[in-house]
């Protein structure tokens, strides 16, 4: 069929709401509608994206460049050091509609060819899980023509994280082109090219930019939605911060057998040390961690709304019980953490030598919360390091440092990936969204809302330049892999998604 006959067909077969105030978009036209694009998603896929090689970055800039204004966008590439950004928005906006700005990525992870089970991760392939639960690969023609697996899966790098969504927008503009509906807001779209490097950049060419980019809401379509697949709704994220902790016996290392027993052992201290500042049960000891998170008895009611399945994370992650820093899963990713994320002292193994070690090094990630920023929660780290008797040096301690303490140690953090944001969950914004959502999908079940997310993208760094509300609506499915060999994106998260835009963008705000 050709696409103008396939755009009439789906255009007559919208669904119209009840309401006034959005319009739905029925499963079978969306199932049409995100078949229209699935030719150009592939050939997407195809590009590499990774955002170390400015000249790949750029030729997916030109690609969805070009796809935007195929769909009457006007555009504007911004310069980010070779690697830019590409800025999208309709013409002739509307002064009576509020405007939403949409944030997604056109970068990806690296990849390792020979981990993945296909021949080239860019190179996209359509499989299917057979019946002993293993994947399949199926024609990618059958994607194109006829009916569509809701089951089926897209297997390639950055197929969910982040071209699926930029390509679900696409697929929602040409839905409502065809139909003729009314929006409800003024639509720009930001393209963040580093978003997998911790968008460097972002805060700095968003500043520079603030006229281009002026909205009223900013819509981020990034991240996992529930493990449920039903409606997603987050309304923040956790920070993240990254510190070295090194403690420091003798000079060098020493014969185990002749200066055991007398020289302190660095690696034991060190463990002694981290042990100090969380207990058994998982909790952090160190005073005030976790003093500026106050949850309301609102906020606790929605989150044990969220129909997460304890008992399978328990069994997918291969653990008896969980820590008790939350009475659930939700309310554990509210509160900052302290992650000892590797340790070394001299060698293990076949490199191992009888010897005592003269130093011995912890790397720590700390996810941080919008009251419990990386500067506070390094702070009463380094207060208590020092608490427990060490004195904290700058580099190598000298001779004379050595001479007069006993426990040396250095402490050295920076924040990495982002700060922490959120938007309060009564927000006009969050109710326009979750009205919409609802509309589109129905009530029963309730879209799923997501006080935080435990993960980290540039969110704050965002509303920091324009200082504008937020919320943000995941719409791909929670076992994609991203960042992992084997990325897949799931076709009925892809056609929902254009149903959960579809009415975004016809809902007035």
């Amino acid at each position: 069929m050709n696409k103008l006959g396939f755009f009439s067909l789906a255009g007559a077969a919208l669904v119209m709401c009840s309401s006034a105030n959005a319009v739905k978009l029925s499963a079978s036209s969306a199932a049409q509608y995100a078949q229209g694009t699935y030719p150009e998603y592939f050939d997407l896929l195809k590009l590499p994206n990774d955002a170390i090689v400015p000249a790949d970055v750029r030729k997916n800039v030109e690609f969805l460049d070009a796809a935007f204004r195929k769909r009457g966008f006007v555009t504007k590439q911004l310069e980010n050091d070779g690697k830019p950004m590409l800025f999208a928005e309709q013409p002739n906006a509307d002064p009576k509609r509020k405007t939403v700005l949409f944030y997604m990525h056109l970068d990806g992870q690296p990849v390792v060819p020979e981990q993945w089970d296909q021949k080239d991760p860019w190179q996209p392939v359509l499989k299917r899980r057979t019946t002993d639960d293993k994947w399949e690969e199926v024609d990618s023609a059958k994607l194109f023509n006829g009916s569509v697996d809701p089951e089926w899966r897209v297997f390639g790098r950055s197929s969910a994280d982040d071209k699926a969504p930029i390509m679900m927008l696409l697929a929602t503009m040409d839905a409502i082109k065809a139909s003729g509906v009314a929006q409800g807001i003024n639509v720009k779209v930001i393209l963040d090219s580093e978003e997998e490097k911790g968008s460097p950049s972002i805060n700095k060419v968003m500043s520079a930019n603030k006229d281009l980019l002026r909205s009223d809401v900013i819509v981020i379509n990034d991240g996992p939605m529930h493990a449920t697949n039903q409606p997603t709704l987050i309304f923040g994220n956790r920070g993240a911060a990254q510190a070295r902790l090194t403690v420091y016996g003798a000079k060098v290392p020493l014969h185990s057998g002749h200066y055991g027993n007398y020289s302190p052992n660095p690696a034991q201290r060190l463990a002694t040390l981290l042990a100090s500042m969380k207990g058994d049960d998982g909790r952090v000891t160190i005073p005030g961690y976790y003093d500026r998170v106050k949850l309301t008895a609102a906020d606790r009611k929605i989150m044990a709304a969220v129909p997460d399945d304890e008992a399978a994370i328990q069994k997918r992650l291969g653990i008896a019980k969980p820590d008790k820093v939350g009475d659930n899963y939700q309310e554990a990713m509210q509160y900052p953490s302290l992650n000892v994320r590797g340790m070394a002292s001299a060698a293990v193994g076949d490199k191992v030598a009888t010897i005592v070690p003269d130093k011995a090094v912890a790397e720590l990630d700390l996810r941080t919360t919008p009251e419990s920023d990386a500067n506070y929660l390094t702070k009463l780290v380094e207060t208590h390091i020092q608490k427990q008797g060490y004195h904290l040096v700058t580099g190598e301690p000298t001779d004379d440092d050595r001479a007069r303490f006993d426990k040396l140690a250095s402490f050295t953090y920076q924040s990495k990936g982002g700060n922490a944001a959120a938007t309060p969950m009564d927000a006009p914004v969050g109710k326009w969204a979750y009205q919409s959502m609802t509309e589109a999908f129905g009530a029963t079940p309730a879209p799923v809302r997501i006080r935080m997310m435990g993960g980290t993208v540039p969110t704050a760094e965002i509303v920091e330049a324009l200082k504008v509300p937020f919320v943000i609506v995941p719409l791909v499915n929670a076992d994609n892999n991203q960042h992992a060999a084997n990325e897949n994106m799931r076709m009925g998260n892809y056609i929902n998604g254009v149903r959960t835009l579809y009415s975004l963008v016809t809902s007035p705000l």
